[in-house]
């Protein structure tokens, strides 16, 4: 029977097997997945997170696998209308990491399977848990598993947290957005590109590879788009052309914010977007869930040990809560400042925000609330 059993193989879930292993800590972790996805979507890892996944002996990899953003350009229709640098930031991590979520996986996995190579089961859904006695049966579509305590990192829709009976308050947001990953055309190199425009926000994000991320605010969801579409939405707003013969990513997606009511019941514990589920814009999302491992482990290792953790859990459950909500909030501004704009008020935004940029406390202020710090 594993001391830890961790429901979710995804970036937050492996990266919490890794810091239990190296810890001596048995653990097991259940993912429905058979093989790891290739559609990516969390690509920024915020330089909070790249000191955090230094303890689990990836970060290096990541980096060298990544492409660094020192930094990014607000355009509107045709101008500059701000810039942000990085270089002022605390820390040897002094830029956002841009890497493919599969790559991450993929890094994470080898990391654990050198702790511990029969740790991660593929192709295991969870049905139902229960919490009988000192012990946390998890039941799945194979068999039952018996640990003494649970993780759930498996995701926004989370039968961990379901099983539990942790409430999470949906709140809708009317935003909807397409995305596509297509050969870098820009000529911006390493840094991120918002192109603030009446018709709404267009985001552009270096990947490795020579290929660039475009995210595009939509009035609504759209259900099939294809390369085409993104494209021609791309150069009616700014201008740029986008080769669509080498499309390797498409998507869409609304856009919610989901927080549990608590992310700690008994022997059951929540991370990642099983905890809070926030808007992608942003990309605070997945390094939220690796910072929720960071404390919580070193709890569950103590508790493992004997020792009352009860205090340290609370203000778990308090600290983690809060930064939810912190990214939430962001999230939510973030969205805001994209939204469509008539020509004159687009005009007048845009002119305070080049003024606000321009003086130093406040654009290392707001440098730092973009990165996390």
């Amino acid at each position: 029977m594993p001391d830890v059993l961790i429901v979710g193989g995804g970036p937050v879930g492996l990266y919490a097997a890794i810091l239990l292993a190296q810890s001596g800590v048995e653990v097991q972790v259940l993912e429905r997945r058979t093989e790891r996805s290739s559609h990516s979507r969390a690509i920024g890892i915020h330089p909070p997170a790249l000191a955090a996944l230094e303890q689990a002996g990836v970060a290096e990899n990541l980096i060298a696998a990544g492409v660094q953003i020192p930094g990014g350009v607000a355009r509107s229709r045709g101008r500059t209308v701000a810039e942000l640098s990085f270089s002022s930031l605390p820390g040897r991590h002094r830029y956002v990491l841009a890497i493919p979520q599969e790559q991450t996986e993929r890094i994470l996995s080898e990391r654990l399977a050198e702790l511990a190579p029969d740790a991660l089961r593929r192709g295991e859904t969870v049905e139902a848990v229960h919490e009988v006695g000192s012990e946390v049966l998890t039941i799945t579509d194979n068999g039952t598993h018996r640990s003494t305590l649970l993780i759930g990192a498996d995701g926004a829709r989370s039968t961990v947290r379901d099983a539990a009976g942790i409430g999470a308050s949906i709140r809708p947001y009317p935003d909807a957005y397409v995305m596509g990953d297509f050969p870098d055309t820009t000529g911006d190199g390493s840094t991120a590109a918002l192109y603030l425009e009446p018709a709404g926000i267009v985001e552009s994000f270096p990947l490795p590879g020579s290929v660039r991320r475009w995210v595009v605010r939509m009035p609504s969801l759209v259900k099939d788009p294809t390369a085409e579409a993104v494209a021609e939405l791309v150069a009616s707003r700014t201008g740029v052309g986008v080769d669509t013969r080498n499309n390797t990513m498409l998507s869409s997606f609304a856009v919610r914010r989901r927080i549990a009511e608590r992310f700690v019941q008994g022997r059951i514990a929540l991370i990642g977007d099983a905890a809070h589920e926030v808007s992608p814009i942003g990309g605070q999302g997945m390094n939220l869930g690796w910072l929720d491992a960071v404390q919580l482990v070193p709890l569950v290792i103590a508790s493992l040990a004997g020792t009352d953790v009860g205090l340290g859990l609370r203000r778990f459950n308090e600290e983690r809560r809060r930064a939810a909500l912190a990214a939430s909030r962001q999230a939510h501004i973030n969205m805001i400042l994209g939204r469509p704009l008539p020509p004159g008020m687009l005009e007048l935004r845009n002119r305070v925000m080049g003024r606000m940029a321009g003086v130093p406390r406040v654009h290392d202020a707001v440098a730092r609330t973009f990165t996390m710090h």
